[in-house]
């Protein structure tokens, strides 16, 4: 069962995260299988997604949709990993070319240096109209040089979006996708940490920097294979057996990461509304009806001229992910 663990440092101001995605990934693929399935190296590389959306998503506990997007100028044009509040997630990729069996990032998605990653957060009370927050940042370092792993993109978002020190770790096959996250907790609120607000001194900053360095180089350590093979407890007693860590109960089941779905009849209305009626009758003089298939559900909708006519008697908004018109 998917699983998500919140574990702290007793006295650091480090805190962190462990993922383990195994029915819900299991859930993802499956549903792909009709379509032909993912290439390895494709496999790997949207469930490490999935599983930094749902560490990104349970970390800033944000009420809407967060969504992870990669695109580029390789043979994965698009790959979107997008998890819910309560921690329901749904994820796809869309590959157009030739992918090799250990092709990493920069093969798949950033062949020219195109290739870039957007955060978007979709609030649940969003107004109609209104754009929801997105940060991007390109799939290369500060040198230029190319990123050729998930993680040092994300590590590169967080430090740019949100000044915050993070080391992420991610793995993914085709029965697990998991990620290690560990972060050093902001300056502000440092008080509330330590129950005092007392200013703190130089010393006291590079004490904190020490802690950090020391925790996220044992973070580093962890092997692909102790990630998607072991459990959460025996992860962080290997990495973690020196420093006092409080692990809190498990998030699983209901409370846990689970697949789900929110494409429905009347998101996939607005998404045709958005395209207008002037293209809307150009697919039915063609074709007799529209057929709206959901990337990540492989869900079908249909609408016949009438169904299409309603579709246009009121206006919606359509919002981040909906399924595109097969």
């Amino acid at each position: 069962m998917s699983e998500l663990h919140k574990f702290m440092f007793e006295g650091l101001p480090v805190r962190g995260m462990l993922v383990r995605l195994t029915d819900a990934w299991q859930d993802i693929l499956r549903r792909r299988e009709q379509a032909g399935g993912y290439p390895a190296a494709v496999t790997e590389l949207l469930g490490e997604m999935t599983a930094a959306a749902t560490l990104m998503q349970a970390n800033i506990k944000f009420e809407g949709a967060l969504i992870m997007q990669i695109m580029g100028d390789g043979p994965v044009k698009l790959a979107v990993a997008e998890v819910q509040p309560d921690l329901s997630l749904r994820a796809t990729a869309t590959v157009v070319g030739e992918v090799a069996t250990d092709a990493p990032l920069s093969h798949m998605v950033n062949v020219n240096n195109e290739g870039r990653c957007a955060i978007t957060l979709d609030p649940k009370d969003r107004v109609p109209g209104r754009q929801p927050y997105q940060g991007v940042v390109p799939l290369f370092g500060d040198r230029r040089e190319k990123l050729e792993k998930l993680s040092e993109v994300i590590e590169h978002y967080m430090l740019q979006s949100e000044q915050l020190d993070t080391r992420l770790v991610l793995a993914a096959n085709d029965k697990v996708a998991a990620g290690l996250l560990i972060q050093r907790l902001p300056l502000q609120g440092e008080g509330n940490l330590a129950g005092s607000g007392v200013m703190r001194s130089d010393e006291d900053e590079i004490g904190r920097n020490e802690d950090y360095n020391r925790i996220s180089i044992l973070a580093a350590s962890l092997k692909r294979e102790e990630l998607l093979e072991l459990d959460a407890d025996t992860i962080l007693r290997r990495l973690f057996w020196e420093e006092d860590v409080r692990h809190f109960d498990p998030m699983v089941g209901g409370e846990g990461p689970r697949f789900a779905c929110t494409c429905s009849r009347e998101r996939v209305g607005s998404m045709l509304r958005s395209l207008g009626q002037e293209e809307i009758e150009s697919i039915l003089a063609e074709q007799g009806q529209v057929e709206v298939g959901c990337d990540f559900c492989g869900a079908q909708y249909l609408f016949d001229p009438v169904d299409a006519a309603q579709v246009f008697l009121q206006p919606a908004s359509q919002a981040p992910g909906s399924p595109g018109v097969h």
